[in-house]
């Protein structure tokens, strides 16, 4: 029973001294990190987390714009392959979107339509129709006003507001996501985001290809931000939640409730229907209702690969699956928000799993919500 006490006093002694040391060394980032994830269950992100963070609110208009139901609303059954992978991967929100309408749509474990999850990465595409929106403002100049209008801290470097949009910011910046010593586990949990992004260099030619860091998302929102003078919250909901007639308020996760910077790579918690909004605009080229929103030819830009052979445009992913122009905003569990213009159709699936096979830069899964779309259309004609 002794051996007992003090091998505890020894383990609380060591916790306590881990503990001391990650603040001195400024690591108290995965104390949090720890606490949000394990401590409730989870190995990893998980698509509820928002309760555990600071949020700002994304508040809605006075008028919702329903989506209508397509006169075959939910007459097919899911295909085999289709029940089978939302079983397996936790899907909790599968849409179909045909020519404007919800063609079928199904919810799972409690989940419906109103339900709040985690956009995680889709949120990039949302930061990036702010950019449009603050250049059709006249906030920014355009895709090649240099960051340093904004920020002294990138003087000398020729990095743009568009390369940041693109994937081609050239910063120090290493895309890990299991690490907890990584910069990207430090952004989602530390309390002061801006400190990390304004610590990064630009140690690459800027512009010159694709590749994908978080970190260029949010040095874009901070752009923003200060460009605007607004959160990016405020500014996100008269620019578009509010116009685009979204059903129910949104929140987006802040570093901590005294700096209140938004997590603009990440962490906008709403539901199906209200992301499937922003793929009908862009499919729509920027029109909603009639009305110009965002500017048609910054949506035909953001839309189409910057560099030859990437899948990544500004801010949207990019694939000619099944020989068809296809665009999406793509989060980290597999959250989808498909977008194939030529046949007037949207996709959207939310959930706690993607699949952890890649092909052609997506993971497979992506494949499968879309050609069991178009199986369950087919079953109907």
């Amino acid at each position: 029973m002794k051996f007992i006490k003090t091998l505890l006093k020894w383990l609380i002694g060591i916790i306590g001294v881990l503990i001391i040391v990650a603040y001195i060394f400024d690591y108290d980032y995965i104390l949090k990190g720890v606490h949000v994830v394990y401590f409730t269950g989870h190995k990893t992100a998980f698509i509820d987390d928002y309760p555990y963070f600071e949020n700002d609110t994304i508040k809605k208009g006075n008028t919702t714009d329903e989506w209508p139901l397509h006169k075959d609303y939910n007459k097919s059954s899911p295909t085999k392959e289709l029940t089978t992978i939302n079983k397996e991967l936790g899907t909790i929100a599968y849409l179909i979107i045909k020519n404007d309408s919800i063609w079928y749509e199904q919810y799972a474990d409690n989940y419906s339509n109103d339900s709040k999850t985690n956009s995680f990465s889709m949120a990039k595409s949302i930061t990036t129709s702010l950019l449009g929106k603050a250049i059709m403002d006249g906030h920014i100049k355009s895709l090649d006003q240099p960051v340093s209008d904004f920020y002294k801290e990138f003087e000398g470097a020729e990095t743009t507001v568009g390369d940041l949009s693109s994937m081609a910011s050239g910063l120090d910046w290493v895309e890990s996501y299991t690490s907890p010593f990584s910069i990207t586990a430090r952004a989602n949990y530390d309390d002061d985001l801006a400190e990390t992004i304004l610590n990064q260099k630009v140690i690459k030619a800027p512009g010159q290809e694709f590749e994908y860091l978080s970190g260029s998302t949010q040095l874009l929102g901070m752009v923003i931000k200060k460009a605007t003078g607004k959160p990016l919250a405020d500014y996100l909901s008269e620019s578009f939640w509010q116009p685009l007639g979204a059903k129910s308020d949104a929140l987006w996760q802040l570093d901590d409730d005294e700096n209140k910077l938004a997590k603009a790579f990440c962490c906008i918690s709403s539901n199906a229907r209200d992301f499937a909004r922003f793929g009908k605009l862009f499919k729509d080229h920027g029109k909603w209702n009639g009305n110009q929103v965002l500017d048609s030819t910054f949506v035909a830009t953001a839309t189409q690969a910057r560099f030859s052979g990437a899948p990544y445009g500004y801010g949207f992913w990019i694939s000619d699956y099944l020989g068809k122009d296809i665009f999406a905003m793509r989060g980290i569990l597999g959250q989808y928000v498909i977008v194939i213009p030529e046949d007037n159709l949207i996709v959207v699936r939310l959930g706690h799993h993607r699949s952890p096979r890649t092909i052609n830069s997506f993971p497979s899964d992506f494949y499968v919500y879309i050609d069991e779309a178009y199986e369950m259309m087919a079953s109907r004609s």
